[in-house]
């Protein structure tokens, strides 16, 4: 009986130079070398769990990864959120929009913890100097920046489409499998899904045909509309909301472009879901609130304008977020007349 052993891919010199592939294939003849070759391979086969590969498939092809690694860099705020609800504490993060640190809701579980860039511009050096594992990338990480990325470390690269109802959910498959936790994530996404559905039916009955609702970022140049596609729309959509965006939204785009006050009305409904992600935003908000034009909106008038934390419900992904989420959605389904 013939069995070939794959040694893992190690990585040497420069991590901006070419990836030095090691792999090698060892061929062994249990029939021909006996006991003492049996002996070998019952040894490595014991251990086998610690280091056995695991393939991902990313958006620039097939990736090795080491089982169960242990230094892992996320360059995405929905695989921050993914690792640490797996139980993975990661050694490298990107700061979030407007912030030089994780979103909050996740800096209180982490604490301190190294910042190696934003999620447009990623510091290499400072990656390098962590030694990663496993580096878990967005699915806008660029070929160029991923093939240095990859001569530090296997580089995972989501590559579903954007803003769909189950993007952010097969994302968090992916990462899960890079860190070799698929069941738990499924565990995850199955409470998830049954909450929206327990939602959904709450929803019908405490405020039948009172459903439309509209999702807003407030930003200092005015309000930006939320696609029906990104992460909390999806969420808000599962758990009985009919989200809209009024075909302000470019296809691919998660927002649509500022709101001028006088164009209010298209975000006029039964529930309007409002976030900010910083104090500038929440200045400009104040002072819109003033103004006639907000005030006229129905949904104002009854008194059903949600504000929401914009690091969760416009930047976020991932399981805990999803359920902060559902936590807000649950409570003004169940105290909101």
């Amino acid at each position: 009986m013939s069995i070939t052993v794959h040694a893992a891919p190690l990585y040497f010199g420069d991590p901006f130079m070419s990836l030095v592939n090691t792999k090698k294939n060892c061929s062994f003849n249990i029939k021909k070398t006996g006991l003492a070759c049996a002996l070998t391979l019952s040894a490595l086969f014991t251990t086998h769990t610690a280091f056995a590969d695991v393939t991902v498939d990313t958006k620039y092809g097939a990736v090795t990864v080491k089982d169960n690694p242990e230094r892992v860099v996320t360059l995405f705020e929905g695989a921050l959120d993914t690792a640490y609800a797996l139980g993975v504490t990661p050694v490298g993060v990107i700061a979030t929009r407007g912030a030089d640190r994780p979103a909050d809701y996740m800096f209180e579980k982490t604490g301190k913890i190294d910042v190696v860039g934003t999620a447009r511009e990623t510091n290499l050096e400072a990656v390098l100097a962590l030694k990663p594992d496993v580096i878990l990338a967005s699915s806008r990480l660029s070929k160029e920046q991923y093939d240095l990325l990859s001569n530090i470390a296997p580089t995972v690269v989501p590559n579903f489409t954007p803003y769909q109802a189950d993007t952010w959910k097969n994302e968090s498959r992916l990462f899960a499998h890079a860190l070799s936790k698929d069941e738990s994530i499924e565990q995850l996404i199955s409470t998830i899904e049954k909450r929206t559905q327990s939602l959904s039916s709450l929803l019908n009955t405490t405020h039948p045909d009172e459903s439309k609702t509209s999702l807003v970022r407030w930003m200092p140049q005015g309000p930006l509309l939320m696609s029906t596609g990104t992460f909390a729309s999806t969420l808000l959509k599962a758990s009985g909301f009919v989200i809209e965006d009024t075909g302000l939204v470019k296809a691919g785009r998660p927002h649509s472009s500022s709101l001028s006050l006088e164009n209010l009305s298209v975000i006029d409904g039964d529930w309007l879901f409002l976030a900010t992600l910083n104090e500038d935003g929440k200045k400009s908000l104040q002072e819109a609130t003033q103004s006639p034009a907000f005030s006229r909106l129905n949904v104002v008038k009854d008194e059903r304008v949600i504000p929401v934390d914009g690091q969760v419900w416009t930047s976020a992904s991932g399981p805990i977020a999803a359920n902060l989420v559902l936590d807000t959605i649950e409570n003004v389904i169940k105290t909101v007349q």
